[in-house]
């Protein structure tokens, strides 16, 4: 199996980018996106000056528990700069979404409680719901990390979104939120 398929098989078809958007962004962007592929994981991360965005981490259900996602993120960790993700709230028809809380939850992330993340996915026609995740050697604040959120979405997520999906995506602004008020830690239901 190559590294979309995996990808592919593992990752909800909302939250999947096509393959010819990711090979894009590898060819095209290369200076920022990357893949870091080993038998047992795949890890696809856009690395800008100030920061880092996972967008896609994979380990094999049979090297699951060995360390390799403790290796991988200890590896972007020793870059120096804040690390971004997307994940899932907690779905009790899906086990999987606990257990990649727990692990970021190990790794120390944070929640960035203030940042909604609400997108139409062009695959169903359906509203997306994520949350980021972020953990920063510097204490960077949510104001910081939802400026690279919206550099991510509009250099990464959205990147020849027409020419890939037929339709562009929103804009920035309808999907990334900033609200002080928003509350609930996403860590806070699996404690």
């Amino acid at each position: 199996m190559n590294w979309y398929e995996k990808l592919n098989q593992y990752f909800p078809v909302q939250e999947m980018k096509s393959k010819e958007h990711m090979e894009a962004l590898l060819k095209e962007k290369g200076d920022i996106y990357q893949k870091d592929e080993g038998p047992h994981h795949v890890l696809m991360y856009a690395e800008f000056n100030d920061f880092i965005f996972i967008d896609y981490i994979y380990v094999s259900k049979d090297a699951r528990g060995k360390g390799i996602g403790h290796e991988l993120i200890s590896r972007l960790k020793k870059k120096g700069k804040p690390i971004i993700l997307e994940v899932e709230p907690v779905d009790e028809d899906d086990a999987d979404t606990e257990k990649r809380l727990r692990f970021y939850q190990r790794e120390n992330f944070k929640h960035a409680q203030s940042i909604g993340y609400r997108r139409r996915s062009l695959a169903t026609n359906k509203i997306n719901e994520m949350e980021i995740l972020y953990w920063s050697p510097t204490d960077a604040s949510e104001e910081e990390i939802y400026e690279a959120m919206k550099k991510t979405y509009n250099q990464i997520h959205t990147y020849k979104d027409k020419e890939w999906y037929g339709k562009s995506y929103q804009d920035v602004d309808e999907v990334l939120t900033m609200d002080e008020n928003r509350n609930g830690n996403i860590f806070d239901e699996i404690n």
